[in-house]
């Protein structure tokens, strides 16, 4: 029975590749090498003359596909599309009209320009982005702690947007800014990234080995999905089915991380200091003795024990004003191991830090974890211009903001089970171009956002042809019509209503929410609304990103799951979006103050319908909606409810949720 268990125990690692008593530094076949992904950008030339390269290569893959593009959209779709697009925000009606009747040939140009100079755009893109990392403000888990300063990176990605931060710049700041220097408070808000994941907090115990390899699992599963574009985390216990990543490649990179601590930079005075200190000692210290009785105590005194830790952590005050950011630690280096399985308590062979074996040449040797500024080498790696992966899938995630599609579909995953690009030429122009250009985001958004590509309309008169033979839009043969993201219905509402509060960056806002959402979350969260009433009408962005607690208009309209990168927004249709806007209090209070502002600024009925749709859609009503409008309204004359009904029915129209 003993022979058979170690025969069962050798095949069982046998199959995780790691028998070897050294991890391989890994043999690659020159079909893994050879993926389309892996290979370098190829030097490619637009294939027609053309004012806009983008054009160039649509229109040749349109042509053969027997497709053609869709007319111009108007000017009045136009304006709304690129300034959401770019912003988040809708169109002032008088913006519209003063576009509208720009007849300059620059009037376009200008526009994009104006927009991209916007400081709404950074909040727009950097929003983009901090989904992409899994930005949130509290710890995940069982208890979900809040983390009072982890607004500094959301406001330090708005600002990178903002002054079109080079984007290799941009990722060696993140991974590594506390390498590039420790004095400067700014990359040391930026190597807060590599804290954004979940944590597991275990009655104050963060570092139990459990929770650490959590950690590690966190930093480097994040470097793939948001930088690379490809799944290595799927590696972590076992060869990539798929893709040529090594189990040992997993753990090779996670080396990069060894040395990586949590660094909380205090910003609070020397009295403040000594007044936490005086509370939280004593309770750290009871933390502690209870953990040594744990022990050794029966599981009924561990039900006492665990009672006594669930009323400390309610009594433990909030942490100090700090930086969120890293350090390392030459004395606290986590040995990296392959694990069995994954499992942190099956240790396996011992491994240094090394990128991905299928984008190096063979041989290469790895680095011990405990090198100097082992984070930035592994940032000169990532954003190496040479590196066949980064630009691409930057510059795909650009084109799928703008086009609902990236030219890989599947954004997060450049990989075999990912989508194929439809125009593997276009990409790799892009991204060469991205390059060249310094990494520079802006002029890769306005060299798009000039195309005709961009400015087709959403409609087009071979829609039955081209829904035949390029059912997902792929070939853009059309604009794809999309529905505002929940950031942007509520924004758009609040600009609607006139309520908008245009304050930018800061903390983040507790807007008051019903109790029974607070009741359900595990002791010790809490929930105390902001006292300054008028930052309830910030940006939606600026509000808390718990991960326990999503607000109910942002969970039924898609917001995404704060414990993952979420390189897409799904576009769900379900009947709770009807009932939240028909009967949410947040639509009721913007339609009521959306009234008050129509009556306020508009003397007759017939004015006020027509303000209503330019504020809310964009454009005039037509003549059945003005004429519906105007009966419902007349059927009782002068009644604010009546003028309330009928903006709420504006925030429900097709015209205000999609953009054409």
């Amino acid at each position: 029975m003993k022979q058979l268990s170690i025969v069962l125990l050798v095949g069982a690692l046998a199959l995780t590749g790691a028998e070897e008593k050294i991890a391989p530094l890994g043999v690659y076949k020159p079909a893994e090498r050879n993926y389309w992904a892996f290979q370098a950008r190829k030097n490619v030339v637009p294939p027609a003359a053309a004012r806009n390269p983008v054009d160039a290569f649509i229109t040749e893959g349109l042509r053969k596909a027997g497709l053609r593009a869709a007319p111009p959209a108007s000017k009045e779709t136009l304006i709304r599309r690129i300034t959401f697009d770019l912003t988040g925000l809708p169109p002032t009606p008088a913006e519209i009209k003063a576009f509208v009747q720009d007849q300059s040939p620059k009037a376009w140009e200008n526009l994009v320009d104006r927009l991209l100079a916007s400081p709404r755009y950074g909040e727009q893109w950097g929003r983009h982005w901090l989904d992409v990392v899994r930005f949130a403000e509290s710890d995940g888990y069982e208890y979900d702690m809040h983390r009072p300063d982890a607004y500094r990176f959301r406001d330090y990605v708005v600002q990178s947007f903002n002054s079109d931060k080079p984007y290799d710049q941009f990722i060696k700041e993140q991974l590594a800014g506390d390498e590039m220097d420790a004095n400067n408070e700014e990359l040391m808000i930026a190597s807060g990234f590599n804290r954004l994941g979940p944590l597991r907090k275990n009655a104050g115990n963060q570092n139990v080995a459990s929770s650490r390899n959590e950690v590690l699992t966190e930093m480097t599963n994040v470097v793939g999905a948001a930088f690379l574009g490809v799944t290595v985390g799927c590696s972590r216990c076992h060869d990539h089915k798929f893709d040529p990543f090594r189990q040992s490649d997993y753990y090779r990179l996670q080396g990069f991380f060894a040395q990586t601590q949590p660094n909380d930079l205090i910003r609070a005075t020397p009295e403040e200091q000594a007044a936490y200190k005086a509370v939280v000692d004593p309770l750290q210290t009871e933390i502690r003795q209870i953990q040594g009785k744990m022990r050794r105590a029966t599981e009924e005194e561990k039900g006492k024990l665990q009672t006594r830790l669930d009323e400390i952590d309610e009594k433990m005050p909030l942490p100090l004003t700090a930086i969120y950011a890293v350090k390392n630690d030459p004395k606290q280096v986590s040995p990296v191991h392959l694990l069995f399985k994954g499992d942190y308590q099956q240790p396996l062979d011992a491994v240094g830090a090394r990128p991905l074996g299928v984008l190096l040449p063979e041989g290469v040797p790895e680095d011990p974890t405990t090198m100097a500024n082992p984070r930035t080498k592994l940032a000169n790696w990532v954003a190496d211009p040479a590196n066949p992966l980064t630009a691409r899938v930057m510059v795909n995630r650009v084109w799928q903001y703008h086009f609902g599609r990236g030219i890989v579909s599947t954004p997060n995953d450049f990989g075999r089970m990912g989508g194929k690009p439809s125009s593997p030429e276009l990409l790799d122009y892009l991204a060469n171009t991205f390059v060249e250009g310094g990494w520079k985001l802006k002029p890769l958004h306005k060299m798009i956002l000039m195309s005709s590509t961009y400015r087709q309309a959403s409609e087009s008169p071979i829609e039955k042809l081209a829904m035949e033979k390029d059912s997902e839009n792929a070939l853009v043969w059309k604009f794809s019509r999309r529905r505002l993201e929940a950031e942007e219905i509520r924004d758009a509402m609040l600009s609607a209503s006139g309520r908008l509060n245009g304050k930018y960056g800061g903390h983040s806002v507790l807007i008051p929410i019903d109790q029974d959402l607070v009741k359900m979350l595990k002791r010790p969260q809490y929930w105390i609304a902001t006292k300054d009433k008028s930052e309830y009408d910030r940006r939606t962005m600026y509000m808390i990103y718990k991960r326990n607690l999503i607000l109910p208009y942002m969970g039924v309209f898609d917001a995404p799951d704060l414990q993952l990168s979420c390189p897409r927004r799904e576009q769900s249709t379900h009947a709770p979006q009807a009932l939240e806007l028909l009967n949410g209090q947040l639509s009721n209070d913007l339609a009521k103050a959306l009234a008050d502002r129509l009556s306020e600024s508009a003397k007759t009925d017939a004015a006020r319908v027509d303000q209503a749709f330019w504020l809310a859609a964009g454009r005039a009503p037509t003549l059945k909606e003005k004429q519906l409008a105007l009966q419902y309204l007349a059927e009782k004359p002068g009644d604010p409810l009546r003028l309330k009904e009928l903006a709420l029915d504006v925030f429900n129209l097709n015209a205000f949720l999609y953009v054409n």
